[in-house]
C-alpha cells in the first residue's frame, strides 16, 4: 500500500474539534437561559439573585469576548479546555449562591462534563469530574450539621456524582467510537480501492500542501507520471483480472521505490503519480531507475506464463520546470507520453 497521505490522525481530530467549536456557544448560552428559567421560575430572593446575575454577565462577557478576539485561533484543544472549565466555574458559583447542593441547578454540571467528554478525552474529564468532586465538599463542608469525612456524606456524594461518572464514561466512549468511524471513512475517501494508493483528489491535496511548504522555505521538489506500457493489450489477451494484477504491481513497485516522506497515488486506469519532496533532479532520476528495475523485475504469473511489465515515466522538477504544481503535473504527464513514444518498437517492414 502506498503512503496514506496527508492531513494525518492529528490533522483530522483538529477538524473535528474545529467542529466542536462552532457548538460550544450554544451550549454556553444554554447554561446562561437555563440559570436565567430557574431564577425567575424559583421567585428566588434578591440576595440570591444579585450575585447570580454578575456571574452570568461575567460569564456572559467572557463568551462574547472569546469569540470577538478569537483567543488561540489555532490551539483549538486549549481553547475547548478553557470554555470547559470556565462554564464549571460558573455553575459552581451559581450553585453557590442558589442553595448549594441543595440547588435545583446541581445537574448544571452535566453541560461542561459532556462539552470536555465529548472534545477532550477520558483523562481531561476524568479530571474535571474529581474538580467537581471537590467543589461538592467544599459546598457540603459549608453545613455545620455535615462532615464530609464521613461515611454518610460520602455515600451522599457517591449518589449524586455516580450519574455524572456515568455520562463522562459513556461519552467518552461513544466520542472516541464516532471519531475512529469517521476518521476510517475519511481515509477511505483518499484511497483508490484497487491499490490501495491515495486517490487522485488526495494526491492534488498533498501536492498542493507540500508545494505551498517548499514554496515558502525555497526548496525543491520533484513530480513523477508514471504509466503502464502496453495495459490495453494485457487486459485484452489475458483478461481484466490480469489487468489488475498489473496495476497492483506497479503500485507495489513504486512504493518499494520510494522514501517513506514521499507519495505515490493512482490518477487512473493504469497511470500513477509520484510526489517527491525536497528531491533534486539527480534524486528524481534515480528514482526514475529505481521504479524501471523494480518493475521489470517483479514477474506476472498468468495461466502459467511469466509476464514483464514496463512503464513510461515523465518527470517534472520544482522550480526548475515551472513555479505552479498544476503545470508540473502537465509537463510530467506530456513527457512520460513523449517516452511511450521513444520506448515503442518501430513498425515492422
Amino acid at each position: 500500500m502506498l503512503r496514506l497521505l496527508s492531513l494525518g490522525d492529528t490533522e483530522v481530530r483538529s477538524q473535528g474539534l474545529r467542529r466542536f467549536v462552532r457548538s460550544t456557544t450554544a451550549v454556553e448560552v444554554l447554561c446562561i437561559l437555563l440559570v436565567a428559567l430557574v431564577l425567575i421560575w424559583s421567585k428566588a430572593p434578591a440576595a440570591q439573585v444579585r450575585p447570580v446575575l454578575a456571574l452570568m454577565a461575567v460569564f456572559g462577557a467572557a463568551v462574547v469576548m472569546f469569540r470577538a478576539r478569537r483567543f488561540f485561533p489555532r490551539q483549538t484543544h486549549i481553547k475547548l479546555s478553557i470554555e470547559s472549565w470556565s462554564m464549571m466555574f460558573f455553575v459552581t458559583g451559581v450553585l453557590w449562591f442558589t442553595g448549594k447542593l441543595s440547588s435545583p441547578l446541581l445537574n448544571l454540571y452535566l453541560l461542561p462534563i459532556i462539552l470536555s467528554a465529548l472534545t477532550l478525552g477520558r483523562a481531561a474529564t476524568m479530571v474535571q469530574i474529581g474538580a467537581i468532586f471537590v467543589c461538592h465538599m467544599l459546598m457540603a463542608g459549608t453545613d455545620p450539621n455535615v462532615d464530609v469525612f464521613s461515611l454518610v456524606y460520602a455515600s451522599q456524594a457517591v449518589g449524586t456524582l455516580t450519574p455524572f461518572f456515568l455520562v463522562a464514561y459513556l461519552t467518552t466512549t461513544l466520542s472516541a467510537d464516532v471519531n475512529e468511524a469517521r476518521e476510517h471513512l475519511e481515509n477511505l475517501a483518499q484511497l483508490d480501492e484497487l491499490t490501495g494508493s491515495l486517490n487522485m483528489r488526495a494526491f492534488n491535496e498533498v501536492l498542493q500542501q507540500q508545494h505551498l511548504k517548499i514554496e515558502k522555505e525555497q526548496g525543491v521538489y520533484a513530480v513523477l507520471v508514471v504509466d503502464i506500457d502496453k495495459l490495453k493489450s494485457i487486459n485484452e489477451t489475458f483478461g481484466h483480472d490480469a489487468g489488475n494484477s498489473a496495476i497492483v504491481l506497479v503500485s507495489q513497485s513504486i512504493q518499494r521505490s520510494i522514501r517513506a516522506t514521499d507519495s505515490g497515488a493512482r490518477l487512473s486506469a493504469g497511470e500513477f503519480a509520484v510526489l517527491l519532496p525536497l528531491a533534486n533532479p539527480d534524486i528524481a532520476d534515480v528514482v526514475v531507475k529505481r521504479v524501471r528495475h523494480q518493475v521489470y523485475n517483479t514477474t506476472l504469473d498468468v495461466r502459467s506464463r511469466m509476464i514483464r511489465c514496463t512503464v513510461s515515466i515523465g518527470v517534472a522538477n520544482y522550480p526548475k520546470d515551472g513555479r505552479d504544481p498544476r503545470e508540473l503535473m502537465s509537463l510530467a504527464d506530456r513527457r512520460m507520453r513523449r517516452d511511450k513514444e521513444l520506448r515503442r518498437p518501430p513498425p515492422v517492414g
